[in-house]
């Protein structure tokens, strides 16, 4: 399967194309170009996981990854090394597919929304640029060629971000969220050094074989603070995968990241950047079970939390991008929970299934709802609720696929998020109880904001241009009649709306388990009627207070008073962050380093050069230039010599 390098060659040599000759082309040529080789790219995603999963991935009842290209790239020690390659396995398989579908459905989606941009080809650069990151890490033999796409991804999405350079909100969103990720990438590079020099490897397939017997040995007796280094180490490495999945309390960046096009935000949060660290955490799930579970039992904690957290501001934002955001951060804590209640293999591994079950539908329905949001901002030229309403009437195929986005997010049979989110409730419910009923609350608030939203744009008041709603790029509000969006626009929304509703459908325990194992799963109706009751409880209160305008919502929000509030401030963590960065990081940390730099460090500096030009002002005079002065020094030098030789 060498063949399976055009996955990642094909999206390098896009950007390599466009980024320096795009320039010179017209900008829908450029973006035709970009699209065909993610049409390639997904091609050959495709056939790659058609011959893995039914021709040749497995022995006997074992899935078995399949490395087709690997070569050492820099040797530090006899043992350990840096490899690059590609490894094929169950889960960075299902990725190859998840990404190259969602990527193709932006490249094409953007050929319309993008249309009249400056620096239109430079999107598309940057488009395979963040493609190729993202699937560099997920087929990464080891983990250090994991961290090096890792950063490339972080790279793209400053870059992708900031796309409207000329906004000083784009720009800052974009710095905040290089910086916020910059400085969660950092535990993870300790994390990485700790363990590779531990166990001399950066391979997954030495780390995670026999079920990590290589870590547990490696690390016995070696403690910390009181804590084992393999805890250190793992809980160092998801930091890594905290920031870059914004779990709590590094989620900060996420919402303000909504600055950049909204095709980009599709990909960052239903292919890319968020899910990375959920797939960091799979595919060292071995090594996290059997040498570091407490490690995995505070990541089921922190994701229950984030889940909760994030769902309760979502009710509370009227910026369409901003719900959609929250409600990324809530769903990618929900699969990090999966992992942290699972076992090991089998129905144990239970939660593990879930996990990737559930980045595999709510790639396609968040996707369609990206989307589908900015066919709506297209159309109105605002992200505000209140400048929407009855837009069902103008824009039919963008409410239908946007509702089957909705009822797949909120769980309702037989829409495909019913199933995978059904799967981690049974996990939990199984596992531990407070956080099963934690994340039951958490699904019926995903279903009150998600149809909150969507009967805010779609129904409630009649259609009317609000003369004040600024639109995304700062221009005044505009009088027109909404449109349905261009084919180019619409078709992403179709295909995406078949995958959300039938991707459900696929056996996928059969495939992706935590011991390459498959099993067969039914649905816990037990579990699952609870789930859908509170689904229904949900959507039935968003109906009641959303369908028609009314002033019951605003009533509400004012008796519940600090508690909206501090939801619709998001809780005021952006301002205690900014506190911590200006009071503490600046004032008490970063001054006196500046001082210390200025005064030691520069102060040393310019001693050392005042002397040098002391000394070299008094000794110049040894090369005046005169002859005579130099034939003096030479029968004074000879003279004093031959004394010294007669005295001696």
């Amino acid at each position: 399967m060498e063949y399976s390098i055009l996955i990642i060659a094909t999206p390098l040599l896009m950007f390599l194309f466009l980024g320096l000759l795009g320039g010179k082309m017209k900008p829908k040529v450029a973006g035709i170009i970009g699209t065909l080789g993610m049409t390639l790219c997904a091609t050959v995603a495709y056939t790659v996981a058609y011959q893995y999963f039914f021709q040749i991935g497995k022995t006997g009842d074992t899935w078995t990854p399949a490395v087709p290209i690997n070569f050492e790239w820099l040797r530090f020690t006899d043992h350990l090394h840096i490899d690059l390659g590609i490894l094929l396995d169950p889960i960075s398989v299902m990725m190859l597919v998840v990404i190259t579908t969602v990527s193709l459905m932006v490249h094409l989606y953007s050929l319309g929304y993008m249309h009249g941009e400056t620096g239109f080809q430079r999107y598309y650069a940057l488009l395979s640029l963040f493609s190729f990151s993202m699937l560099g890490l997920v087929v990464a033999t080891n983990i250090f060629q994991m961290y090096i796409f890792w950063e490339l991804v972080g790279v793209s999405s400053y870059s992708l971000i900031g796309f409207y350079y000329t906004k000083p909100s784009a720009v800052s969103a974009s710095k905040k969220a290089f910086i916020v990720t910059r400085f969660a990438d950092l535990g993870f590079l300790v994390g990485i050094l700790i363990l590779s020099y531990y166990t001399g490897t950066f391979d997954f397939a030495n780390l995670t074989q026999d079920n990590s017997a290589l870590v547990v040995n490696s690390f016995a007796g070696k403690s910390f603070i009181g804590l084992s280094l393999a805890t250190w180490a793992l809980a160092l490495i998801f930091m890594g995968g905290a920031g870059k999945s914004a779990m709590f309390p590094l989620h900060i960046w996420l919402p303000d990241a909504m600055e950049g096009p909204t095709p980009v935000s599709a990909l960052i949060h239903a292919a890319t950047m968020v899910v990375a660290g959920v797939f960091l955490v799979a595919r060292l799930f071995p090594v996290y079970h059997f040498a570091a579970p407490e490690v995995l039992t505070m990541i089921a904690y922190v994701g229950t939390f984030t889940a909760l957290f994030a769902a309760v501001i979502a009710i509370t934002q009227t910026d369409i991008k901003r719900v959609l955001a929250f409600s990324t951060i809530s769903q990618i804590a929900y699969m990090m929970v999966a992992l942290g209640v699972s076992d090991f293999g089998g129905h144990d591994g239970l939660g593990y299934m879930a996990s990737m079950f559930h980045l595999f539908t709510h790639a396609f329905f968040k996707a369609l709802l990206f989307l589908g949001a900015g066919s709506v901002i297209h159309a109105v030229h605002s992200n505000e609720m209140h400048a929407m309403g009855g837009l069902h009437k103008y824009m039919k195929i963008t409410s239908i696929t946007f509702l089957v986005a909705c009822l797949a997010i909120a769980g309702i049979p037989p829409f495909s998020g019913f199933y995978s989110k059904d799967e981690i409730l049974a996990a939990a419910f199984h596992n531990h109880q407070a956080i099963f009923w934690t994340l039951w609350v958490v699904a019926g608030l995903t279903a009150f904001y998600m149809f909150r939203l969507y009967f805010c744009i779609f129904w409630n008041r009649p259609y009317s241009p609000h003369p004040l709603t600024p639109s995304p790029q700062g221009e005044g509000g505009h009088h027109h009649k909404p449109h349905e969006s261009p084919w180019t626009m619409a078709l992403p929304l179709i295909i995406l709306g078949v995958f959300s509703i039938f991707s459900g459908l696929i056996p996928f325990a059969d495939f992706v388990s935590s011991d390459n194992q498959p099993f067969h799963t039914h649905i816990d109706w037990t579990v699952a009627s609870m789930s859908i009751l509170v689904a229904i409880i949900g959507i039935g209160t968003a109906f009641v207070l959303y369908f028609k305008e009314s002033r019951q919502p605003a009533v509400l929000a004012q008796k519940m008073g600090v508690l909206y509030r501090g939801a619709l401030h998001k809780f005021y963590l952006d301002e205690v962050w900014m506190w911590v960065t200006q009071t503490v990081v600046f004032r008490y940390i970063c001054k006196p380093i500046a001082w210390f730099d200025r005064h030691i460090i520069d102060g040393t500096m310019d001693g050392i050069a005042w002397t040098t030009q002391k000394a070299s002002t008094s000794i110049r005079g040894l090369q005046s230039g005169q002859v005579q002065f130099y034939a003096w020094v030479f029968v004074a030098g000879t003279i004093l010599i031959a004394a010294l030789v007669l005295f001696l």
